[in-house]
């Protein structure tokens, strides 16, 4: 039996192909991760970023609402949960999941189920550890490190991938400072994003936090924006044209 269907991003999701459109960097990162598959299953695949128009490509997403912002010209898409993919053993060249592991109910039954479907896997996820030096995390939002901490992330995955034999290696994906994919780290060289209700409704790392807290932690950047602290404060970050973040590529 499948697992059942639930979906947080009814709520999450409801702007998110306009706040989480694909930056042509990242993209060009992940493209080269696939190198020469033909075939791609794109998991917890949302509103369709970063899928390759230039191989066959089947998504896989659990969300009504995310499959409803999909663009008439992206590829097909299937409501399952990564738990159950309904596809044959070995159907694809690649399985694909960008920043979507942390969501799963199950992740080892979530990756056995990539494995089982592919002869290789491209993961988007973070280090944690990294993540939690971020500005915003550590002077503005530490809540966001505490809720990650429980998250499968970077060492989840590789600890899964590695048991099961995979061998995966792992890269750096740097954050753009013009960054036009809007996930949480996309802003570190333009606070003032994230003072904007809009923006944040996308991240589901602040999103999925108690209001209360961030519209205090809101205040406080708004406040140090005014007064000239946080450029003072990060004045080395200005001139960075890409900064490391934490995300990383995991691949086998």
């Amino acid at each position: 039996m499948r697992p059942l269907i639930s979906d947080p991003y009814a709520e999450l999701g409801r702007d998110y192909a306009r706040s989480r459109r694909p930056d042509p960097r990242v993209a060009a990162a992940i493209t080269a991760a696939l190198g020469d598959a033909r075939s791609v299953v794109n998991v917890g695949a949302g509103a369709g970023s970063y899928e390759p128009e230039d191989r066959d490509v089947v998504a896989v997403e659990p969300s009504l609402r995310m499959i409803a912002q999909r663009p008439a010209t992206a590829a097909p898409a299937v409501q399952a949960c990564a738990e159950g993919l309904p596809f044959a053993d070995g159907a694809f060249d690649v399985a694909l999941a960008v920043l979507t592991v942390h969501h799963w109910t199950d992740v080892t039954a979530g990756l056995a189920e990539l494995r089982r479907v592919s002869r290789r896997q491209v993961i988007v996820t973070w280090d944690q550890a990294v993540f939690a030096r971020f500005w915003l995390v550590r002077d503005y939002l530490p809540e966001i490190a505490e809720h990650e901490s429980r998250l499968a992330c970077l060492d989840r995955v590789v600890e899964e991938l590695t048991e099961a034999g995979s061998a995966p290696t792992v890269a750096p994906l740097p954050v753009p400072s013009d960054c036009v994919d809007g996930f949480l780290g996309a802003y570190w060289r333009r606070p003032e994003a994230y003072l904007s209700e809009r923006v944040r409704a996308g991240m589901s790392g602040v999103a999925l936090l108690d209001q209360n807290v961030v519209a205090t932690a809101v205040e406080r950047l708004r406040a140090d924006l005014a007064d000239g602290h946080w450029h003072r404060h990060h004045v080395g970050l200005l001139g960075r044209t890409e900064l490391d973040l934490g995300y990383r590529l995991v691949m086998t």
